[in-house]
């Protein structure tokens, strides 16, 4: 019967130090995953639908801190741009210095003379809904549509400025990754361009996601194992005791 409680109280401590070994594992991912988060993403509240149905007015965006020189085609990008009124605006980059755009072939909008399957526009409408003269992006510039194209103020409300309504690469702030609220997940892959080069691969955040859902498990499962090896230990006592008074 002693040796039979030594091994109880055994497994008990090394039960213990693996709970607070948990516990503690669970505290650094979960606060990491949190850290981390903080320090690649930045939240933003899109104001207008000029990105719909992408993104649309209201919803909580994640981007990622990205420099400008990172952007391709295809990336929904957060800027501020002087002339566009020097506030937080987010679109889609659908050309990028040395590229000629123009809209619309077919009802699609061309980059260096191939057109683009854009699936993210609302259903049934074209590429734009005014003509987009042929222009060439000057070097180290973006040019940017909503995925809104009817409503949506852009690129082509600025074809008069310096630039043919492109903005510096150095106006990017962040790429966005994510609509998390409500919560619709990362944006799709714009596959459209692909075959124009490569395009961006989404930032870590299904990484983050990971460290703090899984820093979260190990947290509360090593927190419960205190008061279920308790409960265990009182129903193996008792049940002790009612051999032992049997036996007796």
């Amino acid at each position: 019967m002693s040796g039979t409680r030594r091994t109880d109280e055994g497994h008990g401590r090394l039960g213990s130090k693996l709970s607070g070994l948990a516990v503690a594992l669970g505290c650094v991912l979960f606060l990491g995953g949190f850290a981390w988060g903080a320090v690649v993403y930045q939240p933003y509240t899109v104001p207008t639908d000029s990105m719909s149905p992408t993104i649309v007015g209201g919803d909580r965006v994640l981007a990622e801190r990205i420099d400008g020189s990172d952007i391709q085609r295809g990336d929904v990008v957060v800027f501020k741009q002087a002339s566009w009124g020097n506030l937080p605006m987010v679109k889609r980059v659908v050309a990028v210095g040395g590229d000629t755009v123009a809209c619309c072939t077919q009802g699609k909008l061309t980059v260096n003379g191939k057109k683009i399957e854009e699936p993210y526009l609302p259903k049934g409408t074209d590429a734009e809904s005014s003509t987009i003269p042929s222009i060439e992006v000057p070097e180290n510039r973006l040019f940017l549509l909503g995925d809104e194209r009817s409503g949506s103020l852009d690129s082509t409300a600025h074809l008069t400025e310096a630039g043919n309504g492109t903005v510096p690469r150095s106006a990017v702030n962040a790429r966005v990754d994510a609509v998390a609220w409500p919560m619709n997940g990362m944006l799709a892959r714009p596959t459209g361009f692909e075959t124009l080069g490569g395009i961006s691969e989404p930032g870590p955040l299904r990484l983050v996601l990971t460290a703090v859902v899984a820093g979260a498990v190990l947290v509360l499962g090593g927190a419960a194992y205190g008061p279920i090896a308790k409960r265990a230990g009182r129903r193996r006592d008792r049940t002790g005791a009612k051999e032992r008074a049997l036996a007796g």
